[in-house]
């Protein structure tokens, strides 16, 4: 330390020659320097070190040839031979004068390399260390480091960032699923993941929702037990009616789906099998999500108000309704208004095509530019509403071209013709999304509402007779309204009144 000007060094540093000669570059001897001209490692290919980005440091520099080296490079690319229990092989310094392709990680690399004569590999000195196994966020399963693409492997695009994943490179796959993820998409957030040891490979399967009681000839089970229902559950198909959604999800009810028949209980069968406690992806949380079921809250992704299954963070009380949960998984999904699969990228900026809202984070095609928002693409297909007899359908453009204008059946207010709307073809009736879904579309009626200073237990209502007067603000309740559960009591109260001043201020104070 010095007084006069406060410079610091560690005792280490201070040992480190003025000089020194390096393979790397054998024109000039390296000297010891202030990056003052903030020249990138020609080892690491960065300007300053991770552990401080806020400094730029001292190199081992040339300045005729502007080449400089950090320290710690210079100090790494020194092993002659590394050798790493994720490898069978040691590892030997290898020195070139040009750039090089990782066969780790598939980056490019320069000057100080690794290499496995035995296997034929060059690899980054860091990436001499890639751990083996990993189990990460982005994928259910185990992942497993390889070098080359095994043959079974059908999948060439990574499953975050939808890039083609070179297989003549290292990547890391799962086995289970045939899929693949780039070296630097799955590590690149230290949080994301955690190392699995090699002396406990085995994968434990994440614990099962349902008790499979009874099967078909094809294995398929036909009769289970879900942990969150009272009652077992039958394998479709039932004819219940337009009105039964999934009681975990709330989107309409389609084949292949659960139900029970001893309550008004329906589930898809992707629903009821999702597992206890999952990762889910996009997300800051580390530990695995719980799956819960019958609270109100506003789900962290799509910010939907619902009371359906959900997954919850035991730190922070954050939830994820299921429908954000299903979509966020990796991999392509399929869209019903359109052609091509459709792939989530998350620092996606623009609008969406169904409803022209700007959008940050998306489901877009990457052979045309179309583009969906969380709430659009997980729109119900289909739709009932008392201004119809039939089911209404999800549509994107007007057939009737002779029409001069558009409007709601409902609101009877203007369309944009390129917006999606909900339509009858028999009765050519059209009308807005939002007139169809209302401005709680999954919220289950006849399940109780607990956040309220209410004494007595509230249960959530839609009147569609003698409609009386909200008890916090005095307007009749034509909506979906709160109704106390004890007939005695009289009280009720719009679940917007409620909502507004609870379950909203709740949320945004803990933010």
């Amino acid at each position: 330390f010095s007084p006069d000007c406060g410079f610091n060094l560690h005792e280490k540093c201070a040992k480190l020659p003025f000089k020194l000669n390096h393979e790397c570059h054998r024109k000039h001897p390296l000297a010891l320097q202030f990056n003052s001209k903030r020249l990138s490692c020609k080892i690491c290919r960065e300007t300053n070190r991770k552990t401080d980005r806020r400094r730029i440091g001292f190199v081992y520099g040339c300045s005729p040839c502007k080449f400089a080296v950090h320290i710690e490079c210079v100090s790494a690319s020194l092993d002659l031979v590394v050798e790493d229990k994720s490898h069978e092989h040691p590892f030997s310094l290898f020195t070139r004068r040009s750039s090089f392709i990782c066969d780790a990680c598939g980056m490019e690399g320069s000057y100080a390399s690794y290499i496995c004569c035995t296997c034929n590999i060059m690899v980054h000195k860091k990436c001499t260390s890639l751990p083996r196994i990993i189990k990460s966020k982005w994928h259910d399963h185990r992942l497993f480091h390889i070098y080359f693409f095994p043959d079974e492997f059908t999948s060439s695009d990574c499953m975050i960032c939808h890039d083609e994943v070179d297989p003549e490179h290292g990547s890391y796959c799962c086995s289970h699923c045939n899929v693949t993820f780039h070296v630097r998409c799955v590590t690149e957030d230290k949080r994301s993941y955690s190392i699995v040891s090699l002396e406990n490979e085995d994968e434990m399967l994440n614990e099962s929702s349902i008790i499979v009681i009874e099967s078909n000839d094809a294995g398929e089970a036909t009769k289970i037990k879900h942990f969150k229902h009272m009652h077992n559950l039958m394998l479709g198909p039932f004819d219940g009616g337009y009105e039964n959604n999934c009681d975990g999800c709330m989107l309409p009810i389609s084949d292949p789906f659960y139900y029970c028949s001893e309550c008004v209980f329906f589930l898809h069968k992707a629903c009821a099998e999702l597992p206890k406690m999952k990762n889910v992806w996009h997300e800051l949380c580390r530990k695995p999500l719980a799956l819960i079921s019958d609270k109100v809250f506003e789900c962290a992704k799509c910010r939907h108000i619902s009371n359906t299954f959900a997954y919850e963070c035991s730190e922070c009380e954050s939830k994820r309704c299921l429908r954000c949960v299903i979509a966020l998984t990796p991999g392509a999904r399929t869209s019903l208004r359109h052609e091509h699969p459709l792939f989530f990228y998350k620092d996606y900026h623009g609008r969406c095509d169904a409803c022209g809202n700007l959008t940050l984070g998306a489901f877009c095609c990457k052979d045309c530019n179309f583009v969906l928002h969380f709430g659009c693409f997980s729109l119900p297909i289909t739709a009932h509403h008392k201004c119809d007899e039939h089911l209404l359908s999800l549509t994107a453009h007007n057939d009737n071209k002779y029409l001069e204008s558009h409007y709601c059946d409902i609101c009877e207010e203007s369309r944009d013709t390129n917006r999606w709307f909900y339509h009858c073809a028999i009765c050519d009736t059209s009308v807005h999304v939002n007139c169809v879904l209302g401005k709680y579309p999954f919220l289950k009626l006849g399940s109780i509402f607990e956040e309220t200073d209410h004494p007595h237990p509230l249960t959530i209502v839609k009147k569609k007779y003698y409609y009386l007067d909200c008890n916090k603000c005095g307007k009749p309740c034509e909506d979906l309204s709160l109704e106390c559960s004890k007939l005695e009591c009289k009280y009720i109260v719009h679940l917007d009144c409620v909502v507004h001043y609870t379950l909203r201020c709740f949320l945004w104070w803990r933010m």
